[in-house]
């Protein structure tokens, strides 16, 4: 059992957002966090019994959550709580049967997505104003694009990782998720900057927004595509189409790399407490096993080149822009279906790029998403860019 209960703080298995709930009240932004990342005096479990039947309280915050911490003294920002996920952050449809599945804000019958699955729908429901999640292969982008709300993914060791749960190493990030509606205009950009500004002090968006935009050609619902392309006229952008070979084979290899360094992060759980881990971590797990050094080497091969693709383009564009998903989240009972709509999230984290999911119209009963990746180290000016599209939109 979850043992070393903080003070002013509850646990529930029936909190299928939550896996702790904070009532210590304060000022300022809410900000929940997910339960991969250490605070101290409370259990960090990765929403998976393996993990929590044996957790003890942090002995010490992630420092990466030092920049709340700070903001809480000062009676500046709230923490409400540590969010559920897809158990170990190894999923993306948000499913899990041990500590309940998050409910998706924009329809209870639709996965909330994964990994991040209690961080999008804290956000989405109002209640937390930002939220900390992580991304490893798409973990911030795809539940943000699943319950309609904002998400950044950051570059690649731009925020530290120590007292992190690690997934894949070589490929885990840190950043905020937020929704924040003032009126009858939304403000998830400010959000986010507000995040980015607690998780790294001082940050500050650009007063130079991008103004070239590369949009990638992929298929995708034709609803999605069009409303990624409305959006980017909206915004006024100079759009420049563009094409790209192999981006199967670089998903796959994304993949393989992804899920051999999981399995080197959690073989000892799936070792010493099988019958704790969720049917379908565990079997994904067990596959990942089975990947070879051979396999991992080629697949790196793959990336290399991929990364180099990439960096030539930033001599033509600004930013990159696609949909975040290719589809619409899927109901509940068909959430193995996540797959075929999870587009092009993977291999931004194989280039340790960072990436901006936002939520745009559609012609469809859902919002849409839209992804603009930039640079490395280049979140100032992509989230300047994001701001331009949401005022443009006016959703």
């Amino acid at each position: 059992m979850l043992r070393g209960l903080a003070r002013q703080a509850r646990y529930g298995r029936d909190m299928a957002t939550w896996i702790v709930r904070d009532s210590s009240g304060g000022a300022g932004p809410r900000v929940a966090v997910k339960d991969i990342i250490d605070m101290a005096g409370l259990p960090t479990t990765a929403a998976c019994r393996a993990l929590a039947e044996r957790a003890e309280p942090a002995a010490a915050d992630a420092p990466c959550v030092a920049g709340l911490r700070a903001a809480q003294a000062l009676g500046e920002a709230q923490f409400v709580g540590k969010t559920n996920l897809h158990e170990l952050a190894f999923g993306i449809s948000g499913v899990n049967a041990a500590f309940g599945t998050p409910v998706n804000p924009l329809d209870p019958a639709l996965v909330p997505g994964g990994s991040s699955s209690g961080s999008a729908a804290a956000v989405g429901s109002g209640e937390a104003d930002i939220a900390y999640g992580s991304d490893t292969g798409g973990s911030i982008r795809i539940p943000a694009a699943c319950c309609g709300i904002a998400g950044l993914k950051t570059t690649w060791g731009r925020i530290p990782l120590t007292g992190v749960w690690p997934a894949a190493p070589s490929l885990d990030t840190v950043g905020p998720m937020a929704r924040d509606t003032v009126g009858p205009m939304a403000r998830d950009i400010a959000g986010l900057v507000t995040g980015m500004a607690l998780l790294e002090p001082g940050f500050t968006i650009s007063a130079d927004p991008p103004r070239v935009v590369g949009r990638l050609a992929i298929d995708a619902d034709p609803v999605v595509g069009s409303a990624v392309d409305a959006a980017l006229r909206a915004a006024g952008f100079e759009v420049v189409l563009v094409r790209m070979d192999r981006l199967d084979e670089v998903r796959v290899a994304a993949m393989t790399v992804l899920d051999a360094e999981v399995w080197t992060s959690d073989e000892a759980l799936v070792t010493a407490a099988p019958g704790l881990i969720g049917a379908d971590v565990l079997q994904r797990l067990r596959k990942a096993s089975e990947i070879s050094p051979a396999a991992v080497a080629a697949a790196q091969v793959e990336l290399d080149e991929w990364r180099t693709r990439l960096s030539k383009l930033w001599r033509s564009v600004d930013l990159l822009a696609l949909p975040t998903l290719l589809g619409f989240p899927p109901r509940l009972e068909n959430a193995q279906d996540m797959h075929l709509i999870r587009g092009l999230t993977s291999p931004i984290n194989a280039a340790g790029l960072p990436a901006l999911a936002l939520p745009v119209p559609s012609a469809g009963p859902l919002p849409a998403s839209i992804q603009l990746i930039g640079p490395g180290g280049s979140e100032e000016r992509l989230l300047a860019a994001g701001a331009l599209l949401e005022q443009a939109v006016q959703r």
